[in-house]
C-alpha cells in the first residue's frame, strides 16, 4: 500500500510546529569538560529499551548506548556511573544537572534542540509499528488506526509518542512509562499498535510471531540519534564531535551497532520480560 502522502504532512508536522513553541533555555558555563575530568567521573542518563540499554542476568546494564558510553569514558580517561530515568524525565534531569550526558537513543528534535545541545549524530533509527493481530485481523489499510474506537499505545515523553498523536489524531493515545509496559499493552491486547522506534517493533514480532504483525513495509519516520548535554558547553561539544568522528572513521561505532541491532546474539544475556 502507498503511505507516503499520508504520512508526509504529518511528519512535517512534528518537526515544525514545535519551533513556535519557544522554550527557555538553560544556561551553562562552558566547564562540564573540566569538571568530569576532575571529578574523574561522567554520570550517564539512560533509559531503558532493547537494544539501546538493557540489564543482563546479573542486573548489570549492557547494550549499544552501555557500549558507547564505557567507550566514550574510556577515551576521556574517567569512570562511568549511569542512571536510569523514564523518557519524560531524562531533558529535565540533565537540565537540573543531575547527569552529565544523555547517551539513550535520543533523536534530535527541533523542540529539544531549544532545551539542549545535541552532538553530530552516531546513529539513526527508523520508527514504525506493531500490531496486535486479533485486533487489527480486519483491518486492511493502516489508516483503519486512525479511529476514535482504536487505541494506540507509546512511551511516554519519546518522539514515538508525538508521532503516533501527530499520524493518527482520532485515535485514543495511551501512552506508557516503559517499553516493557507498551510490549505488554499490544502483545495482550490492551490496545491496538504500539508505535516505536526500530527495531524494538521487528523484535517483538519475532518474540511473538503469533499475537502481533508488522503492517509497514516503510519506517513511519526515520530519526538520528546524538549525545545531548546542558547549553553553553561549547568545550564539551567539540570534544564528543571529535570522539565521534573518531570512531566513526575507524568503524567502531558501526560495529557496535551492527553487533546490537543485526542480530540476537545477545538475547541470552539479557533477563527475560514478565
Amino acid at each position: 500500500m502507498t503511505l507516503l502522502r499520508y504520512f508526509t504532512q504529518a511528519i512535517v508536522l512534528i518537526f515544525s510546529t514545535t519551533l513556535c513553541h519557544p522554550l527557555l533555555a538553560e544556561t551553562g558555563d562552558n566547564k562540564l569538560l573540566s569538571s568530569i575530568q576532575q571529578k574523574g567521573v561522567i554520570t550517564v542518563g539512560v533509559s531503558i529499551q532493547a537494544p539501546w540499554v538493557m540489564k543482563n542476568k546479573k542486573g548489570k546494564l549492557i547494550g549499544f548506548e552501555i557500549d558507547i558510553a564505557n567507550q566514550l569514558a574510556n577515551d576521556l580517561g574517567v569512570r562511568v556511573k549511569f542512571r536510569q530515568y523514564q523518557w519524560r524525565n531524562m531533558i529535565p534531569a540533565l537540565k537540573k544537572g543531575k547527569i552529565d550526558i544523555i547517551a539513550s537513543g535520543l533523536s534530535i528534535t527541533p523542540r529539544r534542540a531549544l532545551e539542549i545541545n545535541f552532538s553530530k549524530p552516531y546513529a539513526s533509527s527508523g520508527y514504525s509499528l506493531v500490531s496486535n493481530l486479533h485486533l487489527t485481523r480486519n483491518f486492511t489499510s493502516i489508516k483503519d488506526l486512525n479511529n476514535d474506537k482504536i487505541y494506540i499505545t507509546a512511551v511516554e515523553g519519546s518522539v514515538s509518542a508525538d508521532l503516533a498523536r501527530k499520524i493518527f489524531p482520532m485515535a485514543n493515545i495511551d501512552l506508557r512509562k516503559t517499553s516493557t509496559d507498551a510490549t505488554s499493552a499490544v502483545v495482550n491486547g490492551a490496545v491496538h499498535a504500539f508505535v516505536a522506534s526500530s527495531p524494538t517493533p521487528e523484535f517483538i514480532a519475532l518474540k511473538h510471531a503469533n499475537k502481533v504483525d508488522l503492517p509497514l513495509k516503510k519506517p513511519l519516520l526515520t530519526t538520528k540519534e546524538a549525545f545531548a548535554i546542558k547549553k553553553n558547553n561549547q568545550e564539551m561539544l567539540n570534544f564528543l564531535n571529535a570522539w565521534i568522528t573518531a570512531h566513526q572513521a575507524d568503524e567502531w561505532i558501526s560495529s557496535s551497532h551492527q553487533y546490537w541491532f543485526n542480530n540476537l546474539e545477545w538475547q541470552n544475556r539479557v533477563t527475560k520480560e514478565k
